[in-house]
């Protein structure tokens, strides 16, 4: 059963796949200035720069993607359900809590929001933006209650 999406990030948006189609028109369009143009060169420059950042782009989404849902709370590869989440307002970041996502660190250009689970340990969970995930969370959690 699909859940509504409470708050959502995607880690990474989809304007990178623009890139090698761009550098390929680049291409035909001055060799156009100077000559004869070999379309199908430029056209295999333009699916060789799209195929490895398509890759790339899905990667980064599933790794570095964030999704709240009423059941569960996913960050990157790992998923936390609501019910084992105690708090996440008031808590206090715990020195080698266990980052959230499936890295040994926070990914780069995310705040860290420290997670108390119920059964007491503190994890550190992460967005580009804390504070509304953590507004969503807090929501969500006072709804339960």
């Amino acid at each position: 059963m699909d859940q509504p999406v409470l708050y959502s990030e995607p880690g990474a948006s989809w304007w990178p796949l623009l890139w090698g189609p761009v550098f390929a028109l680049l291409g035909v369009g001055a060799e156009a200035l100077t000559g004869s143009v070999w379309l199908t060169l430029w056209l295999l420059v333009a699916v060789a720069l799209f195929v490895p950042t398509l890759l790339w782009v899905q990667g980064r989404r599933r790794v570095y993607g964030v999704r709240l849902t009423p059941v569960a709370l996913h960050q990157g590869r790992e998923e936390v359900p609501v019910r084992d989440i105690a708090a996440v307002s008031g808590v206090e970041p715990r020195s080698g809590a266990k980052v959230l996502g499936g890295g040994w660190t926070l990914p780069r250009g995310t705040d860290p929001m420290p997670i108390r689970l119920a059964d007491g340990s503190v994890v550190l969970g992460w967005a580009r933006d804390a504070d509304a995930l953590r507004d969503a969370l807090d929501r969500l959690l006072a709804h339960r209650a």
